[in-house]
Formats: structure tokens, C-alpha cells, sequence
């Protein structure tokens, strides 16, 4: 079945009662895929989502290819995929496209939260917000994913590694130091950040500044990565150790 996203919808508006059911509408986007594309008529079944881990029965009242109503049966928390918290943050490539796919395929895996980060030899100094927002929608509503990652803005280095809370840090480098795997690394349970640098890897002072952080430094196996094979690697590779 395929899942639509409706952020209006949470399960505290629905009466205590149960006398009145709750009705919504689908955005214009959602709308037009529902009914051109799916071809849905009134009184077809759809799967809903809000992105904060709910999903909702519900029908179709009044279909619509530009505002689609409907009425939820019923609804139901999922639990996340995972008893932990995972944020990774990347220098985005020169080819935004490869830090598309890689956002697109994190968010299938279960990452939590998503950080651009800007570096000292970031090739790319600025990501449309909007776009990667789509596409992190796109990848939820395809895995049939209950929850949507958060996406932050451009950060820079400095300004991440100097306010991050999670337990458990990691820098992923390439330089020729004492680094753990990450497999190793990973701690069962604890909140997770793992920071990936551009195509020209972090910069001396960066690797530095995020060990007198906190941060350890790590390897994401024997070959040398592109960037946003890294990020996958990262994402794929916490979860898996916390599952």
C-alpha cells in the first residue's frame, strides 16, 4: 500500500468519544498522485502518515485531484526501527546528485537527523533546503517509513562539533593516525553522531579541533570512500550494530 504524508493529522484531535470521526484533505501534491496517478475513487482505503511516527486507516470521502478528502478509521504509534538516536552530518559533494542518493538512501536505512556541513575544503557552500526535504519525503513514503528525519541547515564545522550533545561522537578520516572501525566503535543504545568530511577529506585543524571535542576518530573499512558512500556506510553500519 502506499503511504501519504499528512502533517496536519495527530491523534489528539480525535474525540475522546469517538461520536465524530476525524475528516482531512490531502495537499494539492498528494491529492493529484492519489487520484491521477493511483486512481482512487471514493470509499478506497489509503495508508497515512504524519512523519512522527503514526499511521492512520482511512478512507477516501471525496476524491479529489487537487484536495482529496478523507476519514480516518483508525490509527496506531509505530515504534521506531531502532532503540537509538542517529545523526550524521556531511560536507555536501560538488555533484549535488550524489548528496541526493545519499540522503535518499539514509533516509530507507532509519538516520534520524541530517546536517550539510560546511568545511574548510567544502567544494559546495550551499544546498537548497527544499529540495532535500523532497526527497527525504519521497524515500520515507517509499519504505513505507513512519518517521521523516530532521534536516538542518548548512552548519558550519566549527559551530557543530563545538554544541554537539550525542553520546557517543565519531569522526570518519582518511589521515594515516590510530583510528578504530566503526563497527567497534559503536555503542549499543547511545545517541550517535557521525561526522563526514568532503571529497578533499577534513583538514588538520578540523580533525583537531573535533577530538578536543569529544569526537573519536574512526574508519569506515580498508578502501578509501567518496563522500557519499561514506554516509551510507556510516548510517548503514550504526544501525546495523543497534539492531
Amino acid at each position: 500500500m502506499y503511504l501519504f504524508y499528512t502533517p496536519q493529522l495527530h491523534p489528539l484531535v480525535l474525540q475522546s468519544d469517538g461520536t465524530q470521526a476525524l475528516r482531512g484533505c490531502l495537499s494539492e501534491e498528494e491529492s493529484a498522485h492519489c487520484v491521477r496517478v493511483l486512481r482512487h475513487v471514493a470509499g478506497d482505503a489509503i495508508l497515512l502518515t504524519d512523519g512522527q511516527g503514526y499511521t492512520y486507516n482511512a478512507r477516501i470521502t471525496a476524491p479529489h485531484p487537487k484536495h482529496c478528502e478523507f476519514e480516518v478509521i483508525d490509527f496506531d504509534k509505530q515504534r521506531p526501527s531502532h532503540d537509538f538516536y542517529l545523526h550524521v552530518a556531511i560536507a555536501p559533494t560538488k555533484n549535488i546528485e550524489r548528496l541526493e542518493w545519499m540522503i535518499e538512501k539514509c533516509t530507507e536505512i532509519g538516520v534520524d537527523e541530517l546536517t550539510p556541513l560546511l568545511c574548510h575544503y567544502s567544494e559546495r557552500k550551499q544546498v537548497r533546503l527544499d529540495r532535500l526535504e523532497k526527497i527525504i519525503l519521497s524515500a520515507a513514503k517509499q519504505s513505507l517509513t513512519p518517521y521523516l528525519p530532521k534536516l538542518n541547515p548548512l552548519t558550519d564545522f566549527a559551530d557543530l562539533v563545538s554544541h554537539a550533545t550525542e553520546q557517543t561522537r565519531f569522526i570518519a578520516h582518511c589521515y594515516k593516525t590510530e583510528r578504530r572501525e566503526l563497527r567497534d566503535a559503536i555503542v549499543r543504545g547511545a545517541s550517535c553522531l557521525i561526522l563526514i568530511g568532503p571529497e578533499g577529506d577534513f583538514s588538520e585543524q578540523e580533525v583537531e579541533l573535533a577530538l578536543s571535542n569529544g569526537f573519536a576518530p574512526v574508519q569506515l573499512g580498508k578502501s578509501r570512500l567518496r563522500t557519499e558512500t561514506a554516509g551510507v556506510v556510516a548510517c548503514h553500519t550504526a544501525v546495523l550494530m543497534n539492531s
